[in-house]
């Protein structure tokens, strides 16, 4: 008898404190997305711990990267002087994609103030005009024009990973545009990278997901990513290099066969971070090009593009991207 009533008397409050130790939910909160969206997320990125300084690009395999190479070469010998884009000739159109868990700057709505700046951002370094422009700084042939913004409250879209579940079903829903049309998805760059792209000879296999992810607090006036300095503009120049066309500076490392491609930016034999002014770790020519914005310094420490670059990305931007 006496077990029976403590029992009735216990399980009561057990109960209570079950209820007491569940997380609390404010579904006033919760806003309803910008677009017709899902929210269901089929496999949620695993967010480890990153300092959040590095592309999520993915490397091309040699073999591969010399058929693109021998590709571009044949593209090449086809083509006359008079071919050849002069420096801000070529503009091409920018579609933003922000993708936002809500309300406000932390949550990744951006101001479309910092999407204005980031285009003005690109048009510097692409014309060899940023603000520590060198004599060496290329002025290419890309200029840039924002034609226009959306806005989409996803959370699963935010967090989204490179090759995610979630990465292509916002893409599949948002992209706009041929191969010529930049889109330029602003999120959380799955919690781990500054950012990723593809590159202009894989749109003919996947259209949908061609374009640029970019960390939303890389943009200019964001606060990426302390200790670090990545919020002056610099991720989304570097992931649009990608796009058309270049490779890191640092790929193949010392290899004279397994490069960039480019003969004016010297051999390195891995990724550089701060801005390690003097560092060179292969032989040969040439201190690593620290400066470049296809390396992995601070945005204060990258102001250029080579002119071989530039000639680099001009003709893979005709070849693939009918610019």
């Amino acid at each position: 008898m006496k077990r029976k009533l403590f029992i009735s008397l216990v399980l009561p409050v057990l109960a209570l404190a079950v209820v007491w130790a569940r997380p609390q939910i404010n579904h006033a909160n919760v806003e309803a997305p910008a677009k017709t969206a899902s929210l269901q997320s089929t496999s949620q990125p695993v967010m480890a711990p990153s300092r959040k300084d590095r592309c999520g690009t993915k490397q091309i395999d040699e073999s591969v990267a010399v058929e693109y190479e021998a590709s571009l070469k044949k593209f090449n010998a086809g083509r006359n002087p008079g071919q050849i884009r002069k420096s801000g000739s070529i503009t091409i159109g920018v579609y933003f994609h922000v993708i936002n868990k809500g309300k406000g700057i932390a949550n990744g709505d951006v101001p479309t103030k910092w999407l204005h700046d980031q285009i003005d951002v690109l048009n510097a370094a692409y014309a060899g005009a940023d603000p520590t422009a060198a004599p060496t700084s290329a002025n290419t042939p890309f200029r840039f024009s924002m034609i226009g913004v959306d806005r989409t409250t996803n959370p699963a879209w935010f967090n989204s990973g490179i090759d995610s579940a979630e990465e292509r079903e916002m893409k599949t829903a948002l992209h706009v545009g041929g191969a010529n049309t930049l889109n330029f998805y602003v999120n959380n760059s799955g919690g781990v990278y500054l950012g990723w792209a593809t590159f202009p000879f894989w749109y003919a296999s996947d259209p949908s997901q061609d374009g640029v992810v970019v960390l939303y607090s890389s943009l200019p006036g964001g606060d990426c990513c302390q200790p670090s300095v990545y919020n002056q503009g610099d991720t989304g120049t570097h992931e649009v290099g990608h796009w058309l066309g270049l490779f890191h500076t640092f790929q193949g490392g010392c290899a004279a066969r397994y490069n960039d491609f480019v003969a004016d930016t010297p051999a390195e034999r891995s990724p550089a971070f701060g801005c390690p002014t003097g560092r060179d770790t292969c032989p040969g020519a040439g201190v690593d090009p620290i400066e470049n914005f296809m390396d992995y310094t601070e945005d204060f420490c990258m102001y250029q593009f080579t002119s071989g670059q530039s000639a680099r990305m001009e003709a893979l931007s005709a070849q693939y991207r009918g610019l």
